[in-house]
């Protein structure tokens, strides 16, 4: 994993890397379950999370999320009266042309010589107003539902906005 901060990846710059096909070593995402909860039940409400600006997404930010968010309703609302849903994929493949620091790195790196880098990680590109995730439960846990959207957006690093509406 990289040790450079994610506010480095955050914006989108060029055209992403997404064909790993080509590229060697490309750390698997840590984001490993898209649906949460109560898979089978029919809810009446929805209540998304959306971003107010185009980013990237780091997949640790994306599995923090989730992590916060099953957690805050399973302990408020209980297993069975929700479900949550991730709507984005890290898709785009994160680089970074590793340096060598300390005494005698002089001799050790080589610049800028082939600075194309090593894949480190995984992001997934978030167009402004994109639902990253939803949640379905009934009426009587809406509020839960936002206020568990809400500490999930802190994670993410773009300003979020809490949506309510029907469920389709």
């Amino acid at each position: 994993m990289a040790r450079k901060p994610g506010s480095m990846y955050r914006y989108v710059r060029g055209k992403p890397s997404t064909r790993r096909e080509y590229m060697g070593g490309v750390p698997l995402s840590r984001i490993t379950q898209f649906v949460l909860g109560n898979k089978t039940e029919e809810f009446p409400v929805q209540i998304s999370l959306s971003a107010l600006e185009k980013c990237n997404v780091r997949h640790n930010a994306l599995e923090s999320a989730r992590i916060t968010v099953n957690r805050a309703m399973e302990k408020k609302v209980g297993p069975n009266n929700f479900r949550l849903q991730i709507r984005v994929y890290p898709h785009v493949v994160l680089r970074e042309n590793k340096q060598a620091t300390g005494a005698g790195a002089d001799r050790v790196s080589q610049g800028m010589r082939a600075a194309y880098g090593k894949a480190v990680g995984t992001a997934a590109e978030i167009k402004q107003n994109q639902v990253i995730m939803v949640i379905e439960t009934s009426e009587s846990f809406v509020e839960e539902a936002k206020s568990a959207l809400r500490k999930a957006g802190m994670k993410i690093p773009t300003p979020c906005k809490v949506n309510i509406g029907k469920a389709a």
